[in-house]
């Protein structure tokens, strides 16, 4: 379309259409015939200098939208000020990644005036970890001030759904006909003496208390979290971290954290800090899971009260053989395992297929899991129910 020719129908219809194929198309030869305000003009340029690409002159060397956002501290800076001004924050999010992805602006995240002006969010804590053993001294506590944001925002969302699910799996064990006050479960005493209803009274007269059994305060179930920190795992390892502190938290249960790639490493020290232990991953890296698994089986002391949880995505670097028969023990002794092939709101992951099927065939299901459905995965894992058959219907509601 030229400036001279007639616009169609549509267009006339909806005119901000042309307005945004003029931001898609960028540059001043754009064929829409569209002028730009001001505020489009800048958001034009905003697009341009992390999408267009350029010559070594700095001229425009082709139509389509590239990458060319310089790497000078001073324009960086006004970039990262101009997309918070311009864009909401999710697309911010996403423009940040872009220019860390595509364009390797690892200077960004290396320099604490221009870290403190980005968008924090978990793909940015994953690339911060993934840094950790390169940051500067004077960065390293920004980057933990950007992470302890981005977990903080996390553990409200997060930590109450996570304890109340396992409370409620755990609790509600034997039911008693002469409960004390504080263990009468009203909803069901309720549901019980319906057929008590008093007209007169305007209530029910409960003839029968149901209640739940005592609680236990003493340690009921083992939980080990096996979590892959080769680079492709990065966001998986950020909830892993999420949530093991919240387990940690609760006294009903006992918590591990194990980190491996091909070495291991047992955080489960740092499970009350969750910034302090996810700065002791290391993500990068091989995968070695029987080795870490190995370690795992030594933590082991009640098998049949043990949930063993292992974050990979399959691709094993050891002695698959070893890896499937250490399973097969684990089983075996009684010990609960499911894997996780990713822990992370990103969508169906890469990973080994033959190995999830192996797993499978073991009893050991493999699917992938949100952060959002992970405290209904630990109540039904705490409740033994079948988790295959629990991952298929949690996949079919969401569908």
């Amino acid at each position: 379309m030229t400036p001279d020719q007639p616009r169609s129908e549509s267009d006339r219809e909806n005119p901000d259409r042309l307005r945004r194929w003029r931001l898609v198309l960028g540059g001043a030869e754009d064929g829409t015939g569209r002028s730009l305000s001001q505020e489009d003009a800048g958001i034009d340029a905003v697009l341009a200098a992390l999408y267009d690409r350029t010559d070594e002159s700095g001229s425009r060397a082709g139509d389509r939208r590239g990458a060319n956002l310089g790497s000078s501290a001073p324009r960086v800076a006004r970039w990262l000020g101009d997309i918070r001004r311009y864009f909401p924050g999710s697309v911010v999010q996403v423009m940040q990644r872009d220019a860390v992805d595509r364009l390797g602006l690892t200077r960004m995240l290396m320099e604490p005036e221009l870290l403190s002006a980005v968008e924090p969010d978990v793909h940015l804590v994953g690339t911060l970890l993934s840094l950790n053993s390169v940051l500067p001294e004077e960065t390293k506590e920004t980057a933990r001030s950007v992470v302890r944001t981005v977990v903080s925002e996390l553990e409200a969302r997060l930590a109450e759904p996570t304890r109340a699910a396992v409370r409620g799996a755990l609790d509600r064990a034997a039911r008693t006909q002469r409960p004390r006050a504080a263990d009468i479960d009203w909803a069901r005493t309720v549901r019980t003496n319906l057929k008590h209803y008093s007209p007169e009274l305007n209530t029910i007269v409960p003839e029968r208390l149901v209640g739940f059994g005592r609680r236990q305060h003493s340690v009921q179930r083992e939980v080990i979290l096996a979590v892959d920190q080769s680079g492709s795992m990065a966001e998986s390892v950020v909830y892993s971290g999420l949530f093991g502190a919240v387990l940690a938290s609760m006294r009903a249960l006992s918590t591990k954290f194990v980190a491996f790639d091909t070495a291991v490493v047992d955080l489960s020290e740092h499970l009350d800090d969750p910034v302090e232990l996810l700065f002791g991953t290391q993500l990068g890296g091989g995968t070695d899971i029987n080795r870490a698994l190995t370690y795992c089986q030594s933590l082991v002391e009640r098998p049949e009260q043990t949930l063993l949880v292992l974050i990979s995505d399959l691709y094993e670097g050891g002695v698959r053989e070893e890896l499937l028969r250490r399973v097969g023990e684990l089983v075996g002794a009684g010990v609960q395992v499911v894997t996780l092939l990713a822990l992370s709101d990103s969508g169906a992951p890469f990973y080994d297929h033959e190995n999830a099927a192996a797993l499978a065939e073991l009893g050991v299901p493999a699917f992938a899991c949100t952060p959002d459905l992970f405290p209904e995965l630990m109540a039904a894992a705490l409740r033994r129910e079948d988790l295959g058959r629990w991952a298929s219907a949690a996949t079919a509601s969401r569908d």
